[in-house]
């Protein structure tokens, strides 16, 4: 005989459990997602506004090796220094590692004085930083256990992340993918979700617009087209790997010959400024105005990309602090659009594929990636898209910007392999 009141209890056992957790996400995810928009927010203003400063006062470029020795200062005193950074972040949710609370206003002052003294990088760093930290910190507030710790880490990195490309489903897919090649978390979908939507509705309250960009020529899609983005996608391949080594290696030789921090940070921007006096501004900073214009017009001069590597490597790799990403979106579009004239492709919508595959191909997080091109540019095209994006994530290998990051499984069969990246 079957005993339906034992069948009913344990099925509404199981049902109030999913319940509870599901109320239970909604409340911190909200919570870090409103917190996080605000953070993002401010972070954000905080940027433009040492960005106009410095275009105001050109001097500023100038002193750029004592910004160095303010961050070297700023990382020794609060002893993060060669410990937190966005591998951190990474490794703490596969691992019990713990995210020190200082690390926020730490990479928040850090960034900000890079940007007002003309370093080239990005912001998304910070923002992932900032996000794990924050995440980490209301995680331990409300006393959760490990497992879900982690959840909360990446919580805060979609909500920052949405906060600051105004991106909200790629900054959720982005938690989720980019800690383990090969794995997503589906457990925290719904956290990190909820998170990217709060962040994004917070910033758009604030008065900050999401970043957009309106294709005019997609080309269509036939056997031609198809051939030409998945050259261009062998292409964003090759540059992923260089712009990885090059920040690899400026890093090791940096710490190599220059041991004091102190030194390390004034050499660099002494080098960064000297290449500033014999090349221009161009490659200061985010470098989002020639981004748009790569994308909006098609224009980019011929070795932009090459440029932009290399300031950001001398950037990162002497103890700079920012991030990487939106250096990837600049050497991706312009890569894009020199591309695009060899390969007669039009030069907006190389430019377009070009970013968003250079960014699948370092960050080595494709569906991510095809969402982030639904974002940026609309659903036009997305088949050419994915095209670049599938070329550039097999042919890229396991480099990677963040070393933390895991690769579970192999690129090139069903094989589990549980490797760093390079």
């Amino acid at each position: 005989m079957i005993d339906y009141k034992s069948i009913i209890k344990h099925d509404s056992k199981r049902i109030s459990q999913y319940a509870l957790s599901f109320l239970k996400w909604i409340l911190i995810a909200s919570l870090t997602g409103i917190i996080g928009g605000g953070v993002g927010a401010l972070f954000r203003y905080a940027i433009d506004y040492v960005t106009k400063i410095r275009g105001s006062y050109p001097f500023l470029y100038y002193l750029l090796p004592l910004g160095g020795v303010m961050i070297a200062f700023l990382y020794r005193a609060t002893k993060l220094s060669g410990v937190a950074d966005t591998n951190l972040i990474i490794d703490s949710v596969r691992t019990d590692r713990k995210i020190p609370i200082l690390l926020a206003p730490v990479i928040f002052i850090s960034t900000v004085i890079t940007h007002l003294f003309g370093g080239s990088a990005g912001r998304e760093g910070a923002a992932l930083q900032l996000g794990g930290t924050l995440g980490s910190f209301i995680g331990t507030v409300v006393k959760l256990d490990e497992k879900d710790m982690h959840i909360a880490v990446m919580c805060g990195m979609s909500g920052l992340f949405s906060a600051l490309f105004g991106t909200p489903l790629t900054a959720a897919l982005f938690a989720m993918e980019v800690i383990s090649v090969g794995v997503i978390y589906y457990s925290a979908f719904v956290p990190c979700m909820i998170s990217a939507l709060c962040a994004y509705g917070s910033t758009a309250l604030l008065g900050l617009k999401p970043v957009s960009f309106m294709l005019e020529k997609v080309p269509d899609l036939n056997i031609r087209s198809i051939l030409l983005t998945a050259c261009l996608g062998i292409g964003c391949a090759v540059v992923s790997i260089i712009f990885c080594l090059s920040l690899k290696w400026t890093h090791k030789l940096a710490a190599k010959y220059f041991q004091n921090e102190y030194l390390r940070t004034a050499v660099g921007g002494t080098a960064i400024v000297l290449l500033t006096l014999l090349i221009g501004t161009r490659y200061s900073g985010t470098g989002a105005d020639v981004i748009s214009l790569a994308i909006e017009s098609g224009e980019a001069l011929p070795y932009d990309f090459v440029l932009k590597i290399l300031f950001t490597a001398l950037t990162i790799g002497f103890g700079y602090k920012g991030g990487e990403i939106i250096p990837t979106f600049f050497i991706g579009s312009t890569f894009g659009v020199l591309m695009g004239s060899l390969l007669g492709l039009p030069p907006q919508f190389a430019a377009a594929v070009g970013l968003v595959s250079l960014f699948c191909a370092v960050v080595n997080c494709p569906i991510a990636s095809l969402v982030l091109s639904v974002e940026l540019f609309g659903s036009s095209g997305i088949v050419l898209f994915a095209v670049s994006v599938a070329v550039s994530y097999m042919l890229s290998g396991y480099y990677s910007l963040y070393s933390g990051q895991k690769i579970m499984y192999s690129k090139r069969r069903a094989r589990y392999i549980n490797k760093n990246a390079k």
